[in-house]
């Protein structure tokens, strides 16, 4: 018998291909179930989510199986399942290693997410009671919990945005402790300030008030964030009651000056403002750092941060890999026993 794992690509695939292909999440033990009963399939456990779509099959055929299950799957739909651009394929220790790391959260988008480990048990409970696993897709399963707890618990993974918008989030709540109360203030209707912002809003942020010269594009990006559209001229009476100023235009000389924030701190009392400036040239006057209260961020403090992330976690997927590489061992090791007994 030999561990086949069928994927889609997402990334290669054309919308109407990853469509046809997909599973509903309440479906998938039904779709184990009727796949254990096609030419040589043994075991089985689907896995569909918003961007992975993969089959993991026992097989005693892996070409045979592979063939069953892009039939099975194309269903009724005009679609030559011979064609294998936009499909990739492991086979037995590969396909253990890779199940590993897609709990494990390193073959995710977002690296070390936590919810493809949910949706990987959920996919494999369905099949679970479906009667679609058997003796070696469970303990693979099982194993493959383990490993990803562990990878977990033992690496730092998880930890340390990679991205500037992110990176600027994270700072933010290690000021306020959370962004739940907190109001924003984007100044620029620019792409940066957007993403920047939704993180914010993401995390919990109260309310979004955008600022640009034009008013128009203003109020386009405050409808789209479900924020309020403020005048330039205005702009000021907004600082006094914000938590997080988002600057990114495309001004030559810096749009916040020390005295645009003196004018407002006894009104603030004095409270914390985090200011995250992304424009370049800078839109925030340096010397608004010296302010107490007043936390400045600019573009190559939050990239310089970002960077240094993404290098541990760099280190961090070696530890990763390390580790699923000595479980998988353990479990070929397995493998060849029971095929022996």
């Amino acid at each position: 018998m030999d561990l086949l794992c069928l994927g889609l690509n997402h990334q290669t695939a054309p919308v109407d291909v990853r469509e046809r292909f997909a599973v509903s999440d309440d479906q998938l033990g039904l779709a184990s179930k009727e796949l254990t009963e096609k030419s040589g399939v043994e075991e089985v456990v689907v896995l569909s989510t918003c961007n992975r779509m993969e089959v993991y099959a026992l097989t005693s055929n892996v070409v045979e199986a592979e063939q069953s299950v892009k039939e099975y799957l194309a269903g009724d739909s005009p679609f030559d399942t011979k064609d294998e651009r936009h499909f990739y394929k492991k086979v037995e220790t590969d396909a253990a290693r890779h199940l590993c790391r897609v709990v494990s959260g390193l073959d995710s988008m977002v690296l070390g997410e936590t919810e493809i480990f949910g949706q990987v048990k959920q996919a494999y409970t369905q099949a679970l009671e479906s009667s679609a696993t058997g003796g070696i897709l469970n303990k693979l399963f099982q194993k493959s919990f383990s490993v990803g707890k562990k990878v977990r618990t033992q690496t730092s993974i998880q930890g340390g945005q990679t991205s500037v918008g992110s990176v600027a989030v994270d700072l933010a709540e290690k000021i306020f402790g959370h962004l739940k109360y907190s109001e924003v203030l984007v100044i620029g209707a620019g792409e940066m300030s957007y993403i920047t912002a939704q993180r914010m809003m993401e995390r919990g942020a109260k309310k979004i008030y955008v600022v640009n010269r034009s008013i128009e594009n203003a109020q386009k990006l405050a409808a789209e964030m479900g924020g309020e559209a403020v005048s330039f001229d205005n702009w000021e009476r907004v600082l006094a009651k914000v938590d997080v100023v988002v600057s990114s235009t495309g001004a030559t000389e810096p749009v916040v000056r020390p005295e645009h924030v003196e004018k407002v701190r006894a009104k603030r009392k004095y409270r914390p403002l985090f200011m995250i400036d992304i424009a370049m040239p800078r839109d925030i006057d340096p010397a608004v750092r010296n302010i107490e209260e007043i936390y400045v961020y600019d573009l190559d403090t939050l990239q310089l941060q970002a960077d240094e992330n993404r290098a541990k976690r760099h280190e961090q997927v070696k530890a990763c890999e390390q580790i699923i590489e000595d479980e998988v061992l353990k479990l070929s090791t397995f493998k060849r026993n029971e095929h022996t007994q």
